[in-house]
């Protein structure tokens, strides 16, 4: 759907799993392999991307998270080579061809470089498993790259998936999704493990409360009639690039301002013995005690990046139990509280992520935050199945029109419906 006339009557048809009237970026894929290879395909690696609800950085903390996968995915069309091997083309000719052998060392491409979240897996599968045989592959997808929508994440989880195939390697989605997430270490984003998990694990329907050491998830039910809107700011927001700094810098602070906070919690009697991480600390303090030692022992910005890391993990565990009993009103207030956070404390917002809120806020909506690592992409609004057009209509006259940004709208501004998880399947 292109600029023009735009009908609301049921925005889940126009914005949902058949968002687009255009082109899909998936309809010329296998042609290409054929064109590419001089050969049809065998089997297709899907992975889809993600929106977080709530629970923002507080996955490479080790505490919890609630995310769901996406209708938008990214599909690796693949054939086995009986060589090391490894060849993809893009779809988008905004990306080069990548060519690289599974052998001894995989050596990292150039900082920023696609090719490094194909290598990822392969470098770390190397590290556990005699991984040998490459493959010839076209990359499709439909996910927004740089919008902290997991692009990369489901690049890195469909590649593994391609590899395992060709390798004959089993997987479970669980440990896999471990492998993964160390597998991106690779592109050098700290980044924590919820990204891998709820694109290989997601299910239909449901959001995914996820815990960490050990990795595990609790699948809660969405109500029937809560939409989440994606709306993206157009602000990029390249983990691979010049947020990667950043971001790195925030899993730092977390780790400093832990450290100091619980040494002074163990020197003052606070903490009886030594604590190992913040879900040791919440636990052994509460969150309220790990508050009051957070301010006693930290000034500046650690300070705002432990209280924003500690309340961040309360409005998880209650935003995952007004999910179970459909409360609407305590969910959106929990997603405010979190932008705030974000907005204050982590300081990883900006003024069009700030301006998207406040809009969805002023629409009707129940509750609106960014989502992802922040720093630019998008953010998720929670509404009703009676309010989402309104909602909708107000991010797209205010936001959007006003930018000369309605050509392809489907691509900046959908419902997400919560979807399964990553699989390989013939075709």
């Amino acid at each position: 759907m292109g600029s023009g006339t735009y009908d609301f009557a049921d925005p889940l048809v126009m914005m949902g799993p058949q968002e687009s009237q255009l082109p899909s970026p998936f309809s010329h894929a296998a042609a290409m392999f054929s064109e590419a290879y001089g050969a049809p395909h065998t089997h297709t690696a899907r992975a889809p991307g993600r929106v977080n609800l709530i629970g923002e950085h507080t996955d490479y903390n080790d505490l919890p998270v609630l995310p769901i996968a996406i209708q938008r995915e990214v599909r690796l069309l693949i054939r086995r080579r009986e060589d090391s091997l490894v060849r993809v083309r893009n779809v988008n000719p905004k990306y080069q061809p990548v060519e690289f052998e599974i052998g001894e060392a995989i050596p990292p491409s150039e900082e920023g470089s696609w090719a490094n979240f194909l290598k990822a897996p392969a470098h770390e599968m190397l590290k556990l498993s005699a991984i040998r045989r490459g493959f010839d592959a076209v990359l499709v997808s439909d996910i927004p790259p740089a919008a902290g929508l997991s692009s990369s994440s489901a690049i890195v989880n469909a590649a593994g998936l391609a590899l395992a195939h060709v390798n004959e390697v089993a997987w479970e989605p669980i440990p896999f999704a471990t492998l993964m997430a160390e597998a991106e270490h690779f592109t050098g984003t700290r980044g924590g493990g919820m990204d891998q998990a709820i694109s290989l694990a997601g299910r239909a329907g449901h959001a995914a409360q996820i815990r960490f050491k050990p990795l595990r998830m609790r699948h809660v039910a969405m109500p029937e009639d809560w939409r989440f809107i994606v709306a993206d700011s157009g602000v990029k927001a390249e983990k691979s690039g010049a947020a990667q700094q950043k971001y790195n810098q925030r899993r730092s602070q977390c780790e400093e301002a832990f450290s100091i906070v619980a040494k002074d919690a163990l020197s003052s009697g606070a903490a009886a013995r030594k604590l190992s991480g913040y879900p040791d600390m919440i636990a052994t303090m509460g969150q309220l005690g790990a508050m009051v030692a957070g301010e006693s022992a930290l000034r500046g910005d650690l300070l705002r990046r432990f209280r924003h890391v500690i309340t961040e993990a309360g409005r998880v565990e209650a935003a995952a139990g007004h999910m179970l009993e459909a409360n609407i009103d305590g969910f959106g207030m929990l997603m405010d509280a979190s932008h705030g956070s974000l907005s204050v404390d982590y300081q990883v917002s900006t003024p069009e992520l700030d301006e998207l809120v406040a809009i969805a806020r002023a629409g009707g909506a129940e509750g609106a935050r960014l989502t992802g690592a922040g720093l630019g992409g998008c953010i998720v609004a929670l509404a009703g199945a009676a309010t989402v057009e309104g909602v909708m209509r107000s991010l797209m006259r205010e936001y959007f029109a006003s930018r000369g940004r309605m050509d392809r709208i489907d691509d900046h501004l959908f419902v997400a419906a919560p979807s399964s998880g990553a699989s390989l399947v013939e075709g």
